[in-house]
């Protein structure tokens, strides 16, 4: 389960909208700002359908006490940067 402190900062992270999150989620916005307004943890099915969103994303969970003792946050997974074709592979083939 997430928390909504989870949830706010997992959604500014990606810079995603309540309403491209709704839909992505398949919930009303207006659930999710019910959620982000309160304290605690979500509703365990809503937490659920916006947690599966926010991973596919990149986001990673960690809970109370899994990196160190700082509490539940949110990471983003790191992505490789794509370096493109190196100078050495250039050639008339590859050139766009």
């Amino acid at each position: 389960m997430i928390t909504t402190s989870q949830l706010r900062a997992a959604r500014a992270m990606i810079g995603l909208s309540i309403e491209e999150l709704a839909e992505a989620a398949g919930v009303s916005g207006n659930s999710i700002r019910d959620a982000e307004a309160s304290t605690g943890n979500a509703e365990p099915e809503l937490s659920r359908k916006l947690k599966q969103v926010l991973e596919s994303r990149g986001i990673i969970f960690v809970s109370a006490g899994q990196q160190d003792a700082s509490g539940p946050g949110v990471r983003l997974h790191h992505q490789p940067v794509e370096e493109g074709i190196r100078p050495q592979n250039l050639n008339s083939t590859n050139d766009d």
